[in-house]
């Protein structure tokens, strides 16, 4: 762990919220709308943490520790992202292994707390939840393991980094079926279009925000953040792949790691812009398809 890891995972901390802001601003100008303001994520959670939190006299304390260990395990998932070239401060062997766990663990507790509420509405969308997520892991998994393979290492501080120009080079098409497969995997892990819309709250299409219905206050301030940072996380793996400036200056390579995040969260914004929600029967046909493109990607290294 070195002081420029620990920099960059309390920037990752504050800056998370500001992507959704992005995002948000590019619908708006797709649109042609002002939108609101950048920061306007962090003035909902700042307002959120200053109310009270309500809860149904069905629910246990299995629904008050959904969001605790939710935002637990995104946080402990934040530690073990590098950023740029920096290494993360959470790396080892295997680590990539644990972060996608970490993401398991933060989905199983949304998913049981929802549960925990016994209203069926919820249940609908947390059954939905588990069935894509089963076909997005997949995918990721597949993506990992191909970067893992042509790079040689087990650990994401040493697999992004090693990702540069040559070897852009030598397993371009590799890398660009990889590429598109972790695009649709934050799209559908973050509940984006066209998997999911997170402003909607029609019965038949929500499958994320119903599972967080219930919940008020500090309760839905911690899942707002640990939203926030999850799609913080799984934008760091598309940006270390697709932004391999390798300058070896810190400061020019977290420049273009940021600049990367920026364009990011301008991609999301302008596919949910430009493209319709998917039909809930199509999108395992999606997540199918990026574990295909991962399968694919990993079998091009392989041979």
């Amino acid at each position: 762990m070195t002081p420029s890891s620990l920099v960059h995972l309390a920037a990752a901390l504050a800056a998370a919220p500001f992507l959704l802001g992005v995002v948000n601003r590019t619908k708006a100008f797709f649109a042609g709308r002002q939108g609101p303001p950048l920061l306007q994520a962090y003035f909902d959670m700042a307002k959120l943490l200053r109310k009270g939190a309500v809860y149904s006299r069905t629910t246990t304390w299995v629904f008050r520790a959904g969001p605790v260990v939710g935002l637990a395990a995104v946080l402990a998932a934040t530690g073990t992202v590098p950023f740029g070239t920096t290494p993360a401060p959470i790396a080892f062997a295997g680590d990539i292994v644990l972060f996608a766990y970490l993401l398991g663990v933060m989905r199983f507790a949304t998913v049981v707390a929802a549960l925990d509420t016994g209203s069926s509405f919820e249940g609908m969308g947390a059954s939905r939840e588990v069935a894509y997520s089963a076909l997005a892991e997949p995918a990721l998994f597949l993506a990992l393991a191909t970067l893992a393979r042509e790079t040689g290492s087990l650990s994401l501080s040493g697999m992004l980094p090693a990702v540069t120009g040559a070897t852009w080079v030598a397993a371009g098409p590799a890398l660009v079926l990889v590429s598109v497969a972790l695009v649709v995997v934050l799209l559908a892990e973050n509940a984006r279009i066209p998997v999911d819309d997170p402003n909607t709250h029609l019965e038949l299409t929500m499958i994320h925000e119903v599972m967080v219905l219930d919940h008020g206050g500090p309760d839905l301030a911690f899942i707002l953040y640990g939203s926030a940072l999850k799609f913080w996380v799984l934008a760091s793996l598309v940006v270390g792949l697709a932004v391999p400036v390798r300058s070896g200056n810190i400061l020019a390579d977290s420049a273009a790691a940021a600049a990367g995040m920026l364009a990011v969260a301008v991609l999301v914004g302008v596919v949910e812009s430009t493209l319709a929600r998917l039909r809930l029967v199509r999108v395992p046909q999606l997540l199918v398809g990026a574990g295909v493109l991962s399968a694919l990607a990993l079998v091009l290294v392989l041979r």
